[in-house]
Parts: C-alpha cells; sequence; structure tokens
C-alpha cells in the first residue's frame, strides 16, 4: 500500500501571519540543475505558478512543505526550515498532487480521509466530526461508504482536497489540480480553491484558474523570469512562448 503524506493541522486553524521564504535556493537531481537562484517572499493569499513543462515549478512547489529539499539555500515557513522542521512546515502547508490516485491509499471514502487524524492522534469523536463537515462541504457526504477506487475523477480530485483540508492547514499547495478534468470538474476545482480561507499556492497550465489571483509567478530554465499581477504575467509567460 502507498504511503500518503500527510500535511496536519496548524495548531490554531487555517489562519496565516508569517511567509514563506526561500533564501537562494537551487534544487538539483543528480547533475540535472532544476532550479536555481531563487530569492522569494511568500504572502499573498492567493498565487499562481506558470511556466512551460520543465521549467521547474513542479519542483518548486515540492519544495514549499519539504516534498524536495533544497541543494543550496533554505526553505522557511513561518520561520521553521524545511530541512531540519518538517515535520512542523507539514502541519502548516498542505500539498494536493496533480494525480488524486496519488494521494486516495484507504478502501473507502470516510477511511481515506480520516486517514491523516488518526495519524494525529485527534479523538474519534473529533475524527467523526471532522470528517462528517468535510465530506458535505465537497459532495461527498452520500459515498462515505463508496469504495474511492470507483469514484470519478472530479470526485477523487475533491476526495484529495478533501483529505488535505480535513486536516486544516493554514496553506495549500497545488500540483495542477484541473488537468486530468472536464471542464465542468475544472470550473468546480477552481470554485474550490477561490473559496478556501487558507493561503493557495497552484502549479498550472490553466491560465483561466488565475483570474482573481494577487500574483503569479513565471518560470523558465529553473528560474523566476516573472512576477507580477495575473494579467501582467501571462502576457509575459505567452510573449515566452510564442518565441518558442
Amino acid at each position: 500500500m502507498r504511503r500518503r503524506t500527510t500535511p496536519a493541522a496548524a495548531p490554531d486553524g487555517p489562519v496565516t501571519t508569517g511567509a514563506v521564504e526561500l533564501r537562494g535556493v537551487a534544487h538539483a537531481y543528480g547533475d540535472r540543475q532544476v532550479l536555481r537562484g531563487l530569492d522569494l517572499t511568500l504572502t499573498e493569499a492567493k498565487i499562481g505558478v506558470i511556466g512551460a513543462n520543465g521549467s521547474g515549478k513542479s519542483t518548486f512547489a515540492r519544495l514549499l512543505n519539504g516534498l524536495a529539499l533544497p541543494t543550496a539555500g533554505e526553505v522557511l515557513v513561518d520561520g521553521l526550515s524545511t530541512a531540519t522542521q518538517l515535520r512542523a512546515v507539514r502541519r502548516r502547508v498542505g500539498f494536493v498532487f496533480q494525480d488524486p490516485d496519488a494521494q486516495i491509499v484507504h478502501p473507502t471514502v470516510a477511511e481515506d480521509v480520516e486517514f491523516g487524524l488518526q495519524n494525529l492522534g485527534v479523538a474519534a469523536g473529533e475524527r467523526a466530526e471532522r470528517v462528517t463537515e468535510v465530506l458535505g462541504r465537497y459532495g461527498l457526504a452520500g459515498h462515505r461508504d463508496h469504495p474511492a477506487h470507483l469514484l470519478s475523477g472530479g470526485q477523487k480530485q475533491l476526495l484529495a482536497i478533501a483529505g488535505v483540508l480535513v486536516m486544516r492547514p493554514a496553506r495549500v499547495v497545488f500540483d495542477e489540480p484541473t488537468t486530468l478534468l472536464d471542464l465542468a470538474n475544472k470550473r468546480r476545482v477552481a470554485r474550490v480553491i477561490a473559496e478556501l480561507d487558507q493561503h493557495v499556492v497552484v502549479v498550472t497550465h490553466d491560465l483561466e484558474l488565475l483570474a482573481g489571483f494577487d500574483r503569479v509567478l513565471v518560470f523558465d530554465g529553473g528560474t523566476v523570469v516573472a512576477d507580477a499581477p495575473p494579467d501582467d504575467a501571462v502576457a509575459a509567460y505567452l510573449d515566452l512562448m510564442s518565441g518558442r
């Protein structure tokens, strides 16, 4: 059975007062340099990340909760280092993968959502309340005892999101959350993200998803080449792609 990386709840719920900081960050897979020269402070509520395939954006996203660690520099979440204080970081930063099957590991919907709460030692009564609330919020209450692997693609993505949000992290990172979805489910996931109280970082190829965001980072060649409000960042990205 696959193990899911489980973000835990921020002690006081999804209230964010600090920042995510990248200081001189680089990352390499062996001899292949993927990211370099990243100096960023992330404080905005909604941040998008765009770029061509292979530009480094997904590795960047994984740095934010310690799924990847910098090979140079440091990543700090509310002053906590992902390299040395990983458990505390993951109490603050949840991560939703592009493919929900990478996160769904238990037989039924309710069991999968409850998984992380059990790991935290949350009391049974509170676990039941949280699971019921989050399944109702995302339209999965009628599927709580349903085999998770038999859900539709859109339902699986909502289940993956529910499994993260039940932990009440202060921040959520989404890695291409709409790529595998049809139009109706893309719009539903977009609404879910827009309505979150948590700070979010969203890696995406879906430029429409960025409407209303506070800030968008454009990656190319392992570094940030534009950092601006959505309209300006998307224009810079399209100019970059037109020259390819």
